[in-house]
């Protein structure tokens, strides 16, 4: 009978009915997750992430399962480093997605994943119109700009900053910030992250239509130069120099990044290359995704800072958006010659490939044999190295 009256206290319905005052935060939780997992499977939003980070969610609350430990985590680091004590507690005493979590908290996971994106990118396009670039920066003054507001709205500056980067659309850089900034909104944040990230065919349009005009939409652009293997090559290695010596902090995620697309644009690591682009990715986005989501607990997550994050959220991705349009109506103002079309402005948040068939899109519905998609792709990259360099410019500041 003992026995059996231990087996009856220690499932999760005893838990829940026992202690339903501290339990019901986590049956919200798991309709959250249910609610994500649906939006993953049927709507189809950032599947890749968000199923994992939905399921992590779900394990995290469910009662009894011991499987992540907030608490251990508290304490975690000492004067801003975590020591070998700290890590022994957690392989000790954490359970499973404790563990997975470590790669997490050491930043490993982001910068496994910015390799194999580099190995699945083509920077040729922004190499053959440098003008992308100016595009792919403006796109990130949405980030400093949300930085500002929720300073205003009483956030910590770390805190601020991680919240800001979500205005930059990439999930990884989010999670890399926030990891060392500000762990404690990991959760909500990449949530809004991966969510903003999927819903790019619904914000961006009105805000491109909003600030263009159909003759600005119709604007034909010349075909983009064919951009030489040597420039190809010679392109990360030099990025990765320049990024080191102004930005170090952002060596980490940049160099990375230029790592997988040196191994792409050399043609002698074959093996590696695709390596990085299915079998690391594939790998590193599972452990990812449900660490992440094991961080999203009823305490971090119901709360009155979550909503803000959702609102700031959208508020970073539509000003990122809008100044990429307008810089590149400031560009056509300044240089009247071989125009940019402003729509191509929108895709400078790294959404990749996402918003540069957003601005294809949006450009066929004024005039359907406009091709927009290789020269959006400029902006686009672009985006994908001014997150990761607004990233480490915040980590520098308040890190």
């Amino acid at each position: 009978m003992d026995a059996f009256l231990n087996f009856i206290e220690q499932t999760g319905f005893y838990q829940v009915f026992s202690n339903f005052g501290m339990s019901w935060g986590n049956l919200v939780m798991i309709l959250i997750s249910l609610l994500l997992l649906y939006l993953a499977i049927v709507k189809q939003f950032e599947p890749l992430l968000l199923l994992g980070i939905a399921f992590g969610m779900l394990l995290t609350n469910l009662p009894g399962t011991g499987m992540y430990h907030a608490e251990l985590w508290t304490n975690f680091m000492t004067e801003g480093h975590a020591d070998f004590h700290s890590y022994g507690k957690i392989l000790a005493e954490g359970g499973l997605l404790d563990i997975l979590y470590i790669g997490v908290k050491t930043c490993v996971y982001p910068c496994l994943i910015f390799i194999g994106i580099g190995a699945m990118t083509d920077f040729a396009p922004l190499i053959a119109n440098p003008k992308s670039l100016l595009l792919g920066a403006a796109a990130q003054i949405g980030i400093f700009v949300t930085f500002i507001g929720c300073i205003f709205l009483g956030f910590p500056q770390a805190a601020a900053a991680s919240i800001g980067i979500i205005g930059g659309a990439d999930g990884p850089t989010a999670i890399y910030t926030t990891s060392i900034l500000y762990p404690d909104l990991l959760g909500p944040i990449a949530v809004a992250a991966y969510s903003y990230m999927a819903l790019v065919p619904v914000i961006q349009p009105p805000i491109m239509k909003l600030l263009t005009t159909k003759e600005e939409r119709m604007i034909r652009m010349d075909s983009l130069r064919t951009v030489s293997k040597t420039e190809k090559i010679v392109f990360p290695i030099i990025v990765t120099i320049f990024v080191a010596f102004l930005v170090p902090s952002a060596t980490p995620l940049v160099g990375c990044l230029m790592l997988g697309n040196l191994w792409k644009e050399s043609g002698v690591c074959e093996r590696l290359c695709k390596t990085a682009q299915n079998e690391l990715m594939n790998i590193v986005t599972i452990f990812l995704g449900i660490s992440v989501g094991a961080t999203t607990t009823a305490a971090s997550f119901l709360n009155l800072e979550t909503l803000k994050i959702i609102v700031m959220g959208v508020v970073a991705f539509g000003i990122g958006t809008a100044s990429g349009v307008l810089l590149a109506k400031l560009i056509n103002v300044l240089t009247p010659k071989n125009k940019i079309n402003p729509l191509i402005g929108s895709a400078g948040v790294s959404a990749v490939p996402m918003a540069a068939r957003v601005s294809q899109k949006v450009g066929q519905e004024n005039d359907p044999t406009n091709f927009l998609l290789m020269h959006a792709m400029g902006p686009n990259v672009a985006g994908v190295i001014g997150s990761a360099i607004a990233a480490g410019v915040l980590i520098a500041l308040f890190g």
